[in-house]
């Protein structure tokens, strides 16, 4: 009788859902056709086009009931596929690409990914040298980073149609994309922790971690939800992993180049150099820095201070599920992506990414999320 009631209940929502999709998608289109009117990047009033014309298909074809698998095809094709293919073909995007690009070249060149004295703005590579590999590889950078991200979700069992037409993900997805396999391999990295696969976690969540910074918090996430759930040895086993497999990515090319390091990897993200950071969307830590007198210290304090309350958390509270995990993760990171003094909107795709994984998991009912068989209803596209 119990189950009985949990499908129906689980069918009322399934048919809310549905119902108001044509809205969801009507409003992205509002979205990206503001943002092709407000932004002055070239890059970015193309997508707000061609993806708002696609937003704007998928929303008339959401009103028919039959229809509506159609809607969510129309969406990604709409606001991912097309505008990728136009931005590349144009060799148009964001400047974070012809850095992932320009440090893979520097890789196989001069064997480190990082400029010793870096002053203008093209010059610093503020990605981990993990990042510098999709740089390596032939054809834009994008292709890769996004296959990295969707392939990582889907090992992960986030395979929904919506999240990737989703605005701050298909933004980015078609004109820069480097922060989307982080968060994929983060979200993987939990799945696999919250299954007790503390080797796999590892090696998931290090490499991770050797991409870029904002995936460090999840180092010590999954350490406390494998110490939680399964005990001491597995723990260990996934800190030898993960630390093996960062140090294994980072260190050499941080002592190689200590100089170039950390003004590229430490000193600009923070605003500590010289040289500005692009990175300058109207969020609390960026207004603290801009308009407040020592307003950069402030900004770095609240932040310690975010970082400190999240790890105490980790010892008095540590998360016994993967969806507990993940929407701890997403909490800390909202905070940390708002409270940066440099700092950008498309940060918020981490909180967005590990959230929905967290609202994933409540829907599924269980600790982990199992990737399944793709259904009519559960299908990428």
């Amino acid at each position: 009788m119990t189950k009985s009631l949990e499908r129906y209940v689980r069918h009322i929502q399934y048919v809310r859902h549905e119902r108001y999709e044509r809205y969801a998608w009507a409003g992205c289109a509002v979205v990206a056709l503001g943002l092709a009117v407000v932004s002055d990047l070239g890059p970015h009033r193309v997508w707000g086009v061609v993806a708002g014309a696609g937003y704007a298909v998928a929303a008339v074809l959401a009103c028919g009931a039959r229809s509506r698998p159609a809607a969510r095809v129309v969406a990604v094709a709409g606001a991912v596929l097309m505008p990728l293919v136009s931005l590349v073909t144009a060799g148009l995007g964001q400047l974070e690409v012809t850095v992932v690009e320009w440090s893979g070249q520097l890789l196989l060149t001069t064997g480190s990914p990082y400029v010793a004295a870096p002053t203008a703005v093209a010059d610093f590579n503020p990605y981990l040298p993990g990042m510098a590999f999709f740089g390596v590889l032939p054809g834009d950078a994008r292709w890769w980073l996004g296959g990295a991200f969707v392939a990582a979700l889907a090992a992960a069992g986030l395979h929904r149609a919506w999240l990737l037409a989703c605005p701050l993900v298909a933004l980015p997805l078609s004109v820069g994309g480097i922060d989307l396999p982080v968060v994929g391999l983060m979200c993987l990295g939990v799945v696999l922790a919250g299954q007790a696969r503390p080797g796999r976690a590892g090696l998931v969540l290090g490499a991770a971690a050797a991409l870029k910074w904002t995936a460090w918090p999840a180092l010590p996430m999954a350490l406390a939800l494998i110490a939680v759930r399964r005990g001491g040895r597995p723990a260990l086993r996934y800190a030898a992993v993960a630390l093996s497999t960062v140090t294994a990515a980072v260190l050499p090319f941080a002592l190689a180049g200590p100089s170039g390091f950390y003004r590229s990897v430490i000193a600009f993200p923070l605003g500590l150099t010289d040289t500005t950071s692009p990175a300058a969307s109207p969020l609390p830590g960026h207004l603290l820095a801009t308009y407040v007198p020592d307003g950069r210290v402030i900004a770095l304090a609240l932040l310690a201070v975010s970082a400190l309350l999240i790890a105490v958390s980790l010892v008095v509270r540590p998360p016994r599920t993967a969806r507990a995990a993940a929407a701890r993760l997403a909490l800390g990171l909202g905070l940390a992506m708002t409270l940066m003094p440099a700092t950008r909107f498309g940060y918020l795709v981490y909180p967005l990414v590990l959230g929905a994984l967290a609202y994933r998991m409540s829907q599924r009912g269980s600790t982990t999320v199992t990737p399944v068989a793709p259904s009519r209803e559960k299908t990428l596209v």
